[in-house]
C-alpha cells in the first residue's frame, strides 16, 4: 500500500497524543521508515510492550501510526507510519498552544539529548550545529520562508528512511522552527 506524503493534526486531543516523550521516540522511528513490533518499540521508549501497545493504540486512533503486515510468526503485528511525514498545524485556541507547545518541548530536549550523544571524537561532530537567528519579515516573507526551509528538508530527504538508505549515509535529526514574535504590526 502506498504511503500518503503526510498526517497532518489539527485537533488539539490529537496533537495532546503526540506530547509523551516515549510517544515522541517511537513516532521519530516509525517515520523514518522503520516497521516495528510493540516490543521493539518498548526497547526503544524504555518501557513494557503492554504500556508501549497502550501507546500505540492511542496514536493509531488519531491516525498518526497504523498496524502493518502480520510478522512471519503470526503472534505480534508490527506497526509503521502512515505517511513519509507529520505535520502539526494547530489551531489558535489556547488547548491547541498548549499541546503544540508540550510537543516542541519534548522535541527541543530530545534534540539537546543527541547533542550530548555524539561523542566528541565523531568525526561527524564537527557538523553538528544549531544556529539561532532574528530575521524582520513580512507575513508574505515568512511565509515563504517557511516554505523554502520545508522544500531544502525535502530536497535532502530523497525518501530515505532507516530501510532504505544508500551506504555512506548517516541518520541526521534536524529541527526547525519559525515563531513570529511581539505583536503584529498594524494594518496599514
Amino acid at each position: 500500500m502506498a504511503k500518503k506524503k503526510r498526517v497532518v493534526l489539527t485537533d488539539p486531543r490529537a496533537i495532546r497524543a503526540l506530547a509523551h516523550p516515549a510517544r515522541q521516540r517511537i513516532i521519530d522511528e516509525l517515520y523514518n521508515g522503520r516497521v516495528l513490533t510493540a516490543t521493539d518499540c518498548a526497547e526503544l521508549a524504555g518501557l513494557t510492550p503492554s504500556a508501549t501497545s497502550y501507546h500505540l493504540r492511542a496514536l493509531e486512533k488519531w491516525g498518526i501510526v497504523e498496524r502493518s503486515d502480520a510478522s512471519a510468526d503470526g503472534r505480534e503485528r508490527p506497526w509503521r507510519a502512515p505517511a513519509t511525514s507529520l505535520e502539526i498545524a494547530s489551531e489558535p485556541s489556547t488547548s491547541g498552544r498548549l499541546a503544540s507547545q508540550a510537543i516542541m518541548r519534548t522535541a527541543v530536549d530530545r534534540l539537546l539529548e543527541q547533542f550530548s550523544e555524539l561523542p566528541p571524537t565523531d568525526e561527524w561532530e564537527g557538523l553538528s550545529m544549531m544556529r539561532r537567528s532574528r530575521l524582520w519579515l513580512t507575513q508574505e516573507e515568512a511565509e515563504q520562508f517557511s516554505q523554502e526551509l520545508t522544500a531544502v528538508v525535502e530536497k535532502y530527504r530523497k525518501g530515505r528512511t532507516a530501510a532504505s538508505h544508500p551506504a555512506g549515509t548517516r541518520d541526521v535529526s534536524t529541527l526547525l522552527a519559525v515563531v513570529p514574535l511581539g505583536k503584529p504590526p498594524a494594518a496599514g
